[in-house]
């Protein structure tokens, strides 16, 4: 890949206190962008801006669910005070759950399509209007192939919050595509977190016959497909939703 390929970009990561979210904040940091980046976690956050400002890039930080529309205009104002315009946003925030349909509360339900679909749609309802009037931007939301199909150990909300990603990324494409615009996504496979740290050997094997790479997927994995896809080497890309899976999803 180029070199320092986001030179001079200013970027939203949501959810960028651990994880994919991190990752991607550095691996943006790295290759030239400011960032404002968002998480609940204010010591998180704080710790990343100062491993970006050690790579050399400003780093501003918004504290905030997106489960709340203000924090979604708290983190454009943010941006625009800082930098003077946002190139990049990445709707990465998201909770889990895996509890099945009878013991889902409705409180539950409503928790997870409020973090990981209502807040995507929040986020980009407030920057949009600030791409449009710059005439150009790029939106990455990261998504989950739970979407694609039924999965026993996860729950209704989960799958059904991330289908609804994936459409909002097409919408959003087509309907902001004529100016300049790109909406695209990632839908992610299994990748090693906190919580596939806590899985059985055996369900580990039984997942790993799964997937043609045979490795499960590293955050670092998702980080560099995301520097691509919004820059410019992936400038006729948009309304696409990609599976980083190892193959276990194949298109």
């Amino acid at each position: 890949m180029q070199a320092n390929v986001l030179n001079g970009k200013v970027a939203i990561v949501t959810g960028a206190s651990r994880g994919i979210g991190r990752h991607i904040a550095l691996a943006f940091a790295r290759e030239g962008a400011d960032l404002v980046v968002n998480a609940t976690n204010t010591a998180l956050l704080q710790s990343l801006a100062g491993e970006i400002a050690a790579l050399g890039r400003k780093c501003v930080i918004a504290v905030g669910s997106v489960a709340d529309s203000q924090t979604a205009q708290d983190m454009v104002r943010a941006a625009l005070d800082a930098f003077g315009r946002i190139d990049i946003v990445v709707n990465n925030a998201g909770v889990m759950n895996r509890k099945g349909t009878l013991e889902l509360t409705i409180d539950e339900w409503h928790r997870v399509l409020d973090v990981n679909a209502n807040g995507v749609f929040y986020v980009c309802k407030a920057v949009l209007p600030v791409m449009v009037e710059q005439h150009g931007g790029t939106i990455l939301n990261i998504t989950s192939t739970a979407s694609k199909a039924a999965h026993p150990n996860a729950s209704p909300a989960y799958g059904a919050s991330k289908a609804a990603v994936t459409y909002l990324t097409k919408h959003f494409a087509a309907e902001f595509g004529k100016y300049g615009i790109r909406v695209n996504a990632l839908q992610c496979g299994p990748i090693h977190s906190e919580m596939t740290d806590q899985w059985t050997p055996e369900y580990r094997a039984a997942l790993l016959q799964k997937i043609p790479v045979g490795r499960i997927g590293e955050p670092e994995d998702i980080a560099q497909a995301a520097v691509y896809m919004v820059s410019d080497l992936a400038s006729f890309v948009d309304g696409c939703s990609l599976n980083i899976s190892g193959g276990k999803f194949m298109e």
